[in-house]
């Protein structure tokens, strides 16, 4: 596939709750990226809709984390452009980048990467105290976001205290605290049991649908996948044309 059908994948329209068809909050247009002389993406382009769960698969090397990576702003394309409500971030400098990652993009990763040494209650708090957020008021948010989890006896256990799963829904809390607009969950389940992944994803869906937050899951898992409202693939570093 050259890139020039890359840029012709369809984006069908996703209908709200209410019928109508939702706006579309981010887009890709003819993202190329690559690690040296190693092409890794070869002119995506793609939307994702306002509330949209959208399921992003494809084995291992495909390119789809990078293209995570790219839409979250955590890397600039080589070319193409990425836009998140009218906005060019690809243009915008790293600090613009990293402001919007903490006001309007939430970032969830396989790992958790919790900070060890503080509770769960302060690693959810973490992006709002970095923000300017009293204490009070960001340990309150943060309960509430781990109650919301199903995690709010954890509260005052540190990471090591956990289990894998208790740590991934945590995390995730964290990623949601600031109520972002989009998440970005790249392999959210891949270091967790069939049953913990079950729970994370259970909890996650649920969380998003009811705060109205889009989704981009990276996921080679076809049962994590089914979680989408729908499934870009990605193969070479190219949108696979099939419909999903």
């Amino acid at each position: 596939m050259s890139d020039d059908m890359n840029d012709l994948v369809p984006s069908p329209a996703v209908e709200s709750t209410d019928g109508r068809t939702a706006p579309i909050a981010l887009t890709a247009r003819s993202v190329v990226y690559s690690y040296g002389h190693t092409p890794a993406l070869r002119g995506v382009s793609m939307d994702l809709h306002r509330g949209e769960i959208l399921a992003v698969t494809g084995p291992s090397g495909s390119g789809k984390s990078t293209l995570m990576l790219c839409l979250a702003g955590i890397l600039v394309p080589d070319a193409g452009d990425v836009t998140y409500d009218g906005r060019h971030i690809s243009q915008d400098d790293e600090s613009q980048r990293s402001k919007l990652r903490r006001t309007e993009f939430g970032v969830l990763f396989q790992f958790g990467q919790l900070v060890p040494e503080l509770t769960a209650a302060e690693n959810v708090a973490l992006p709002l105290l970095l923000a300017g957020t009293k204490r009070s008021a960001a340990i309150s948010a943060a309960t509430n976001w781990l109650e919301r989890f199903g995690v709010a006896d954890l509260a005052v256990s540190r990471p090591l205290e956990m289990s894998g799963g208790q740590g991934q829904r945590v995390a995730a809390a964290r990623a949601m605290v600031t109520e972002p607009s989009v998440l970005f969950a790249d392999e959210p389940t891949g270091a967790l049991d069939a049953l913990s992944g079950e729970q994370v994803m259970t909890q996650m869906v649920r969380v998003a649908r009811e705060a109205g937050t889009s989704v981009v899951i990276i996921t080679h898992d076809a049962k994590v996948a089914a979680y989408g409202d729908r499934e870009l693939v990605v193969r070479d570093g190219m949108l696979d044309s099939s419909p999903s």
